[in-house]
């Protein structure tokens, strides 16, 4: 049984980091690689700049060491010479004691340079880690440049990423698929509109065949017929108007047109109805032939022949 429920809990774990893997966001992955990246470079400088320390400090030592050395051999020869001195001097007990002094100086001094040695050897190493660790913080500091130059064009990649998904929603969108949500497409508005276009034609066009439109194109033709008639009518009377009074005014001026009677329009009588114009008019064109192409009468004033 426990068996079964630590399967559980390991197939629980990792269903939840698949999940949290395929819901993440780049840009927050990318900034965590960055971060960790940065952390660890600078745990990498903090241990060089450690063992470079150690090596300037193991320099200092060595400096230390190397005066002491330097300070011991002095003391050891000015020890030797007084010996010497004192020797010659006769004084063979203080000859003596600068002897013994000498020989501790001695001591001193072996022990210093053996101290110094090993300072050397410490040296050595030490320099030889500190380039070990200027190498591998230089290396570091290239390899972060480089990570952030990728996090630059993996940041430009996730937005054209976005940019062509956005592109490609439209273009679905545009499509004769229907898209995933309640938003219409332009196909179907377009068949939408295409039938209502297409029941409209057909109601007019049914509506056309009935007899009301019949009757109605029948009117339309009759009204057409009428002004046609009378607009010949106007014609006729106007040409035989003009036709009476070309011969007579053969090489004289035109005469301007007369000044209507008060009371008397052309072609109307005072009181009078329409179809008494129109009689009128009739009667005048049909007297106009009959006259053998005399000079019509004018209402006014006649001018007189010129001399």
């Amino acid at each position: 049984m426990a068996n079964v429920v630590r399967k559980y809990l390991r197939y629980l774990s990792k269903r939840a980091e698949i999940e949290l893997e395929n819901r993440a966001d780049p840009r927050v992955q990318i900034d965590q690689a960055i971060e960790a990246a940065r952390q660890q470079h600078e745990k990498l400088v903090s241990q060089a700049a450690l063992v470079v320390g150690n090596q300037r400090e193991i320099e200092m030592k060595m400096g230390r060491q190397v005066e002491e050395v330097t300070n011991l051999t002095e003391s050891a020869r000015s020890a030797l010479m007084l010996a010497d001195n004192a020797r010659a001097a006769g004084d063979l007990a203080t000859a003596v004691q600068y002897e013994q002094t000498a020989q501790a100086f001695a001591s001193k001094l072996i022990a210093s340079e053996a101290a110094l040695e090993d300072l050397k050897v410490l040296h050595e190493q030490a320099a030889a880690s500190a380039a070990q660790a200027r190498v591998a913080v230089e290396d570091n500091t290239a390899r972060m440049h480089r990570q952030l130059a990728e996090r630059t064009r993996l940041l430009t990649q996730i937005e054209h990423a976005a940019m062509h998904e956005q592109m490609s929603k439209a273009m679905e969108g545009m499509s004769s698929l229907p898209p995933a949500g309640d938003t219409p497409t332009l196909a179907e508005v377009r068949d939408k509109v295409e039938k209502r276009y297409a029941v409209a034609l057909g109601r007019q066009e049914l509506a056309s065949q009935g007899m009301e439109a019949r009757m109605l194109e029948v009117r339309r033709a009759t009204m057409d017929a009428q002004a046609a008639g009378r607009l010949a009518e106007l014609r006729g009377s106007m040409a035989a108007g003009h036709g009476a009074g070309a011969p007579g005014q053969t090489g004289r001026p035109a005469m301007p047109p007369m000044p209507p009677t008060p009371g008397i329009s052309a072609g109307r009588v005072p009181g009078g109805t329409g179809d008494e114009r129109l009689s009128l008019g009739k009667a005048a064109g049909d007297s106009a032939p009959s006259r053998g192409g005399g000079t019509p009468p004018v209402s006014g004033t006649q001018e007189a022949p010129p001399a």
